[in-house]
C-alpha cells in the first residue's frame, strides 16, 4: 500500500499486521451513477464500502461553512491529488486495513477515499502554521481537511486528531512544501509537473523500496524467479525498478511480469522485467523452478493458478495490492505457502529503528531519497517517458478516472492529478 517518502511520525501501529490474505468478496450490484454538482464550493468523494462501484459527491464536512475551527486545529484546502491503482487498493482493503478510518464519512456505510496530494493552509489556530503555507501528505479526495497538528517543526507536523492516533503513523505526517527534498525531475520540467510526479509516484515508490528491501533481506527465499502480477501498475513498476538495481548480484532471481493482453506491449517496453507474460501463459513456466509470487493484483484465480502450477516450488507468496478488486478471494486451501500480507509501515519501522537493529531514521531517509531520485529520473527520461502527468478538474473528471481505474481500463502510462475545485 502506498506510503509517503518521508514521515514526521515515528509511530507505526502493528495492530493491522496480517499474516494471511484477507478474504474480500465484493458484490456485483450494478454501479450507481452519481449526481454532478461542479458549481458547489466544496465537495468530497465518498464510496459505498460494500459496493465500490457506487460513489457520490457530498458537501465537504470540513468546509468552513460546515464546521468552525477549534483551538489547536488547522483547515487545509486541498489543491490537487493523485489517483492511481493504489487508491483502488485502499478502497478494496478499506475495512480490513482501516483505510476508511483516516477520514470518516458522515454516513458509516460510505467511505472517504484516501489520496496523496497537496493542500494550502486556509485557516490556522496553531502557532507556527500560517495561512498560505502549502503541505504535502495524505488527504480525503475532497476540498478540505481539518487536522490537529502535533510535533510541529520547520519540516512539517503530524495530525493527532483523536480518530487517527492509533492508525499507522506513516500516513499521518504532513510536510511543508518548501522543506521537501529537491525535485528529481529534469531541470526543464515545470515545477508543477515535478510536484505532480511526487504525488503520483512517491508514495508507491516507498512501498516498492521497502518490499525490495524485505525480499533482499530474506535472500529472496532462495528463489530463482520472482513473479509480479499487475505488472503495469505503478507500484509493480517501481518494485521492478528497485529489483533491477540488484541485477547480477548473488541470489538475485529473474523477474517475470504478469499482465493483461492489453498492457503487454507497454510492460515489455519498460525493459525492467526479464520476461513478460499474460496471465493465461503462467502454465508455460517451468514448474520445477523455485519461485516467489508478489501479488499486486489480488486476483484469486491468478493466485490459484500460480500456486497450483508451482506447488512446493513456490517458496513465498506475498499479497500487497488489490487492483483486480472484483476477483479478490481467500488464500487458504492452496498448495505451497500461505499468502502473507506485506505491510510496508512494518518494514519502515524496522529500518527506522536505531542501530544495530535498524538503519536509523536519517539513514533510511537518505537511502530512500537517493533511490527515489534515480527512479524519478527513469520515469520521465527520453522522448517517450513511461509516465505522463495529466491534470483534470471537477467531479465528472474524478468519477471518470475512478471508474476507469476500478474497471481496469486506465492507461498505465498516465499519471492523473485531479482536483474538485
Amino acid at each position: 500500500m502506498g506510503l509517503p517518502f518521508f514521515s514526521t511520525a515515528n509511530r507505526c501501529s502493528n495492530q493491522n499486521l496480517g499474516v494471511q490474505l484477507l478474504s474480500l468478496q465484493p458484490k456485483t450490484t450494478p454501479a450507481k451513477r452519481c449526481m454532478h454538482t461542479d458549481n458547489a464550493s466544496s465537495q468530497r468523494l465518498v464510496i459505498n464500502r460494500q459496493q465500490l462501484q457506487q460513489l457520490q459527491f457530498v458537501p465537504d464536512p470540513d468546509a468552513p461553512d460546515a464546521r468552525g475551527l477549534l483551538p489547536g486545529q488547522v483547515r487545509l484546502a486541498v489543491e490537487h491529488f493523485a489517483l492511481t491503482a493504489n487508491n483502488i487498493t485502499y478502497a478494496a482493503f478499506g475495512q480490513s486495513m482501516k483505510y476508511w478510518q483516516f477520514f470518516p464519512a458522515p454516513d458509516a456505510a460510505w467511505g472517504c477515499l484516501p489520496v496523496w496530494g497537496f493542500a494550502r493552509v486556509e485557516q490556522s489556530q496553531v502557532m507556527g502554521i500560517d495561512p498560505g503555507q502549502r503541505v504535502y501528505g495524505y488527504f480525503p479526495a475532497g476540498s478540505y481537511l481539518v487536522v490537529q497538528p502535533d510535533r510541529v517543526s520547520v519540516r512539517g507536523f503530524v495530525d493527532s486528531s483523536p480518530h487517527r492516533r492509533e492508525l499507522p503513523g506513516a500516513y499521518n505526517g504532513y510536510r511543508f512544501c518548501d522543506r521537501l527534498p529537491a525535485a528529481a525531475a529534469p531541470a526543464h520540467q515545470p515545477a508543477l509537473q515535478a510536484e505532480s510526479l511526487r504525488a503520483v509516484l512517491q508514495p508507491l515508490f516507498m512501498t516498492a523500496f521497502l518490499l525490495d528491501d524485505f525480499l533482499a533481506d530474506q535472500h529472496f527465499f532462495g528463489a530463482q524467479q520472482l513473479l509480479i502480477s499487475s505488472a503495469s501498475s505503478k507500484t509493480a513498476i517501481a518494485t521492478a525498478a528497485c529489483l533491477a538495481q540488484r541485477c547480477g548480484t548473488v541470489s538475485h532471481p529473474d523477474v517475470v511480469g504478469l499482465t493483461s493482453p492489453g498492457n503487454l506491449a507497454f510492460v515489455q517496453s519498460l525493459g525492467l522485467y526479464q520476461r513478460v507474460l499474460v496471465y493465461g501463459d503462467v502454465p508455460q513456466l517451468n514448474p520445477l523452478t523455485r519461485s516467489v509470487y508478489v501479488d499486486f493484483a489480488g486476483s484469486a484465480a491468478v493466485r490459484s493458478t500460480v500456486h497450483r502450477h508451482f506447488e512446493d516450488q513456490l517458496v513465498f507468496s506475498s499479497a500487497i495490492g488489490g487492483t483486480h478488486w472484483q476477483a479478490l478471494g481467500p488464500g487458504s486451501g492452496l498448495p505451497g505457502p500461505r499468502p502473507s500480507l506485506f505491510f510496508a509501515p512494518a518494514q519502515a519501522a524496522l529500518r527506522a529503528a536505531a542501530p544495530p537493529n535498524g538503519w536509523g531514521r536519517e539513514v533510511l531517509e537518505q537511502r530512500l531519497h537517493l533511490a527515489w531520485q534515480h527512479f524519478a529520473q527513469q520515469a520521465v527520461a527520453g522522448p517517450q517517458p513511461w509516465v505522463q502527468i495529466v491534470h483534470q478538474r471537477g467531479t465528472a473528471a474524478v468519477e471518470t478516472a475512478y471508474r476507469a481505474l476500478l474497471d481496469g481500463r486506465a492507461d498505465p502510462q498516465r499519471g492523473l492529478m485531479l482536483s474538485l475545485g
